[in-house]
């Protein structure tokens, strides 16, 4: 991957990556939805060049064996961080961030390249097609919301439901946040889920929330928190990882996301 290109524009707030042009598109639909915001001083772009002119670098590291996190800093977007789930039959990078720079092909390269990019919904969509770009990956997006990929592309394979994308890897459609909200399910070692934050980890890494909208403080409703639950009912795990790096639940992830989940909804119905 050459180093970050001049024409690609990115939007700094929700880290939305644009198709290649000589100049900034004239708005950001997914900052324009109430699920997002646009800054009071008015939408802003940048290129991917200039952010890394501004001193923006990735920055990898291991989340733990078979796990490879790859974030970006000062941030940029929401925030989040890439993790590729590395697998004998190939590797799967999930929730890409929104900028990305040689130190980080560099260290995908050596773990030995993607066979696909999929993401947990349009807020971390990020540098999605640059990635599949540069490794000829396919770009897995659930076809309720491959829409709101502002830079389309022919790599895009739509699906929906679920989806087994690598042997042991299956991406789950579970809604809430988005229609196409999904998680990725890994069934090895007691199972994990990576979920962005279709379910939201809090600070003390012992419950999960529901969000309609973190930035806007909205909350998810009961019926879509349902819905979310028993998508990932039939799987197995026991550590779950959300889009940032902490915090993290190393134990007991699905009793966890069972038991908050009682107890929001019954919040939802006023019982505090």
């Amino acid at each position: 991957m050459p180093k970050p290109r001049e024409d690609i524009w990115v939007c700094p707030t929700c880290g939305a990556n644009y198709p290649p042009a000589p100049e900034p598109p004239a708005r950001c639909p997914l900052c324009e939805d109430e699920r997002q915001w646009v800054p009071p001083t008015g939408q802003v772009w940048k290129t991917m060049g200039e952010l890394a002119g501004e001193g923006v670098r990735s920055e990898v590291r291991e989340i733990e064996p078979g796990l490879l996190g790859i974030g970006v800093t000062p941030s940029v977007g929401v925030g989040h961080r890439g993790v590729v789930v590395l697998t004998p039959e190939g590797n799967l990078l999930w929730d890409p961030p929104p900028f990305v720079d040689q130190a980080a092909d560099d260290a995908v390269a050596g773990a030995g390249g993607l066979a696909a990019v999929s993401s947990s919904h349009p807020h971390m969509y990020g540098a999605a097609v640059e990635w599949s770009h540069a490794f000829g990956a396919e770009l897995l997006l659930v076809e309720d919301d491959a829409g709101w990929l502002m830079r389309p592309d022919p790599a895009v394979r739509t699906w929906a439901g679920s989806l087994e994308a690598l042997p042991g890897v299956t991406l789950v459609q579970c809604g809430g946040h988005f229609p196409g909200s999904a998680v990725l399910h890994r069934s090895l070692d007691g199972g994990l889920l990576l979920v962005g934050d279709t379910m939201f980890i809090t600070p003390g890494a012992d419950r999960v929330s529901f969000i309609w909208s973190a930035p806007n403080r909205l909350p998810l409703p009961e019926a879509e928190t349902r819905r979310v639950v028993e998508a990932v009912a039939p799987y197995a795990f026991e550590r779950m990882y959300g889009g940032w790096w902490g915090p993290v639940i190393r134990g007991d992830a699905k009793g966890i996301l069972e038991r908050s989940a009682a107890r929001y909804i019954e919040i939802l119905r006023g019982d505090i």
